[in-house]
C-alpha cells in the first residue's frame, strides 16, 4: 500500500534527525493503518462471498454466448476476434479474456465465475487504495468502502459476464488512476504517472467508456487540492501531473485511431424528447434508490435483464435522505459544495452516451433502469465520500459535531444500508436466475454425447436464449461450437433431426411450403448426369430465406452434388449409392432448384419432395 502521509514539513534532505523522525512517522502510519486494512480486507472477502452466491445462481446470458462462440471460432490473435465491433463496443481484451476462459472451460459456467471474482477482487482492492490515498488511514474510510462493496448499483453489471468484462476493468482503472493522480501531485514521483498511464491503456482495450478515466482522475485530484484549502488547485494539478495528462492524451489518440476504424459512430442518433424520457427514470428509479441500498424490487420480462422498479414512497425517501446528507455535509465540512456539484454532473454526463447509443424510437425506458451501464458511478461516489471525509470541519466545532450523527446513529444507518442492500441483492438474484439458457445448454451437451455420425442441419438457437437480431451469431453451430465435435453441423444430412427449445435432439420433417414438381423422365423424374446443371421446378416461388430441400434420389454410386436456388449460393451435398434421401439447407429465392453433379460418372434420379421449413413436433 502506498504511503498516505506527505513528507513532514520542515524536514531537510540529508538531515539525520529529520530522516529518523520521518521514518518513525511512517512506521506509526503503517501500524495505525494495519487494523483498518485488515477489517477492510474482511469486508472485501465478505463481498466476494456474496457475489459468488449471486453469480453462482446465474448462467451464460445473451452476449456471453456471442463471446464464447467467437472465442471458439477464431484464434486469440485473430483480428476477427479482437477487432470485432460488438454492438458498438470496441473491447479486444474482453474478447481475449473470453478466449482464455473458453479454452480452459468451454461452455462451463465455472470459468466465467472465476474470472468475475478475480476482476471484482482487483476493483475492490483498487477502491480501498483510492480511499486511503484520499482520506487517510482512518476508520471512517470504511464507510465509503462499505458503500462501494455492497451498493446494488454495481450488481447488474457484475452478474452478466459480458457486461462485467467491460464494467469491472473500468471500475479498477477509475480507482487506481485516481489514486495514482493524487499521489503524483503530492509526491511528484514518475512511477505514479507510468502506473496510471499503463492502467488507462489496458482499460481502454476492455471498454471504450474508459476514456473518462483521466478526466475523472484530474477532477478528483483538483478537488482534493481544493478541499485542502489550497489556491489555484486546477493549475497545480495540471502542472504537477503533467506527465500523466500528457501520456494519457497520447494513449487516447492512439486508441482513437483504432476505435474509429472498428466502430461506426454515425449510428448514434436521438432526439431531445427521447432523452427526456430516458434520463429521469435512470436517476430517480435507478441510481438514487441504490444509494440507500435499493431498489428493493426488480422487474423482468424474459429474456430481458432485470430493471429497478422501486415503490414511489421509496423513491421520495431516497431523494429526501440524499438531500439531508448533502446539506449536513456542507454545513459540517468546508469546501464540499463543488464536490457534490461534480458528483451530480458526473451522474448526468454518464447517462448521456448510453441514451445516445442505446436510445431510439423502439427503446423502452426500462433499459436505463437496468443500471448495468452505470456501475462506474459507485467508484466516483465512493471517491466523493472520501473527499468529504478529507475536507476540514468548520471552525465552529460544536455546531459541526451537533449536525453529524453520533457513532451509534452512524452505525445504525450503516446497518440499515447493509440490510437494505442485501435484500436488493436477494431480489435481484431471484429475478436474474430465471431463464432458459442453463436448461438448453445442459440438455444439448448431453444429447451431443449420444449423437451418431449423421450431422445436424444449421438452425437458430431459441429466441429467448439469443435473439434473432444477433444473426448470424445466434446460429447453433456458433453458440455450441465449444462443445460440439467437428462435423456436428453441416449443410446437408441423410437423417433430419433438430434441437428443441429445451435442448433435446429429436426427429424432424420438412413442411411442404413448396414441392418439387414431377420430373420429365418416366421412372426417374429429373436425371442428373454430367456437368450441366439441371433445373428442378417448384410448384411456386419462394422468398429469400433459409429453406430445407428434401431430395429423394436414386444414385448409381457415391458422389457429390451442388444444390442452389436460382437466386442463391450453391451448397455441396454428398449422395450415396442406392435409393436414399438427403436434406439440404439452402439460402435463396426463386421457383427452381439447380443441381449439378460434381462426381464424374455419377448418374442420379431425383423425384418429388418438399422444400420448406424444417420442424419437429412440439
Amino acid at each position: 500500500m502506498d504511503t498516505v502521509a506527505a513528507a513532514p514539513p520542515g524536514s531537510v534532505h540529508g538531515s539525520r534527525p529529520a530522516s529518523v523522525a520521518a521514518k518513525l512517522r511512517f512506521s506509526a502510519t503503517i501500524r495505525d493503518a494495519r487494523p483498518i486494512v485488515v477489517v477492510a480486507g474482511c469486508l472485501i472477502v465478505l463481498q466476494l462471498v456474496l457475489r459468488w452466491w449471486v453469480v453462482g445462481n446465474g448462467y451464460f446470458y445473451w452476449d456471453d454466448l456471442i463471446l464464447v462462440g467467437r472465442a471458439d471460432r477464431y484464434p486469440v490473435w485473430s483480428t476477427d476476434l479482437l477487432l470485432y465491433n460488438h454492438d458498438g463496443h470496441f473491447m479486444p481484451l474482453a474478447f481475449a479474456t473470453a478466449w482464455v476462459v473458453t479454452a480452459v472451460a468451454p461452455l462451463v459456467w465455472a470459468g466465467p465465475v472465476v474470472s468475475l471474482l478475480i476482476l471484482q477482487l482487483a476493483a475492490s482492492v483498487a477502491v480501498l487504495r483510492m480511499l486511503i490515498v484520499l482520506a487517510g488511514a482512518r476508520w471512517t474510510v470504511l464507510v465509503p468502502l462499505l458503500f462501494y462493496l455492497f451498493c446494488p448499483l454495481t450488481l447488474p453489471a457484475f452478474a452478466w459476464w459480458a457486461a462485467a468484462l467491460n464494467a469491472l476493468p473500468l471500475q479498477f482503472a477509475l480507482a487506481w488512476v485516481i489514486g495514482d493522480a493524487v499521489l503524483l501531485v503530492r509526491s511528484g514521483r514518475p512511477r505514479y504517472a507510468i502506473s496510471a498511464i499503463s492502467v488507462f491503456a489496458v482499460a481502454l482495450l476492455f471498454f471504450e467508456k474508459s476514456v473518462i478515466v483521466p478526466f475523472v482522475a484530474f477532477a478528483v485530484a483538483a478537488l482534493a487540492q481544493y478541499v485542502d484549502g489550497r489556491v489555484a488547485a486546477i493549475r497545480v494539478v495540471a502542472r504537477r501531473g503533467a506527465a500523466l495528462w500528457t501520456g494519457s492524451c497520447l494513449v487516447l489518440v492512439c486508441w482513437l485511431m483504432g476505435y474509429l476504424t472498428v466502430v461506426d459512430i454515425s449510428a448514434l442518433h436521438n432526439s431531445l424528447d427521447e432523452l427526456r424520457n430516458l434520463l429521469p427514470g435512470a436517476t430517480s428509479l435507478g441510481i438514487v434508490p441504490t444509494l440507500l441500498g435499493g431498489p428493493w424490487i426488480w422487474e423482468r420480462w424474459l429474456p430481458s435483464t432485470p430493471w429497478a422498479d422501486p415503490p414511489g414512497w421509496a423513491v421520495v425517501s431516497a431523494w429526501g435522505t440524499l438531500g439531508v446528507v448533502v446539506v449536513l455535509s456542507m454545513r459540517a465540512r468546508l469546501r464540499v459544495g463543488p464536490v457534490w456539484l461534480t458528483a451530480a454532473a458526473y451522474v448526468l454526463v454518464a447517462q448521456l452516451p448510453v441514451a445516445l447509443a442505446r436510445g431510439g424510437p423502439n427503446t423502452a425506458a426500462e433499459i436505463m433502469q437496468s443500471l448495468r451501464y452505470f456501475a462506474d458511478m459507485a467508484v466516483v461516489l465512493a471517491a466523493v465520500g472520501a473527499l468529504v471525509l478529507r475536507a476540514r470541519p468548520r471552525s465552529s466545532r460544536g455546531r459541526a459535531h451537533a449536525l453529524l450523527p453520533g457513532p451509534r446513529a452512524a452505525g445504525a444507518v450503516l446497518v440499515v444500508f447493509l440490510v437494505s442492500s442485501l435484500w436488493s441483492t436477494h431480489t435481484f438474484m431471484r429475478s436474474w436466475r430465471a431463464g432458459p439458457t442453463r436448461t438448453y445448454v445442459t440438455n444439448v451437451k448431453s444429447a451431443l454425447d449420444e449423437l451418431d455420425d449423421a450431422p445436424l442441419l444449421e438452425q437458430e438457437v431459441p429466441w429467448n436464449v439469443l435473439n434473432p437480431l444477433a444473426y448470424p451469431q445466434n446460429l447453433a453451430s456458433r453458440v455450441l461450437a465449444p462443445v460440439a465435435p467437428p462435423g456436428t453441423f453441416a449443410a446437408s444430412t441423410p437423417h433430419l433431426r433438430m434441437i428443441t427449445d429445451t435442448g433435446e435432439i429429436v426427429e424432424a420433417a420438412v413442411w411442404w411450403n413448396r414441392s418439387i414438381r414431377p420430373g420429365p423422365e418416366a421412372n426417374c423424374g429429373y436425371r442428373i448426369h454430367g456437368t450441366a446443371p439441371v433445373e428442378l421446378l417448384l410448384d411456386g416461388p419462394m422468398l429469400e430465406h433459409e429453406w430445407t430441400a428434401q431430395l429423394n434420389y436414386l444414385a448409381n454410386r457415391d458422389g457429390r452434388i451442388t444444390v442452389a436456388f436460382e437466386h442463391g449460393e450453391p451448397v455441396a451435398a454428398p449422395v450415396r449409392k442406392g435409393l436414399n434421401t438427403v436434406f439440404v439447407r439452402i439460402v435463396g429465392s426463386g421457383s427452381v432448384l439447380r443441381i449439378v453433379s460434381r462426381t464424374p460418372g455419377l448418374d442420379l434420379c431425383i423425384g418429388s419432395g418438399p422444400v420448406g421449413v424444417a420442424s419437429y413436433d412440439n
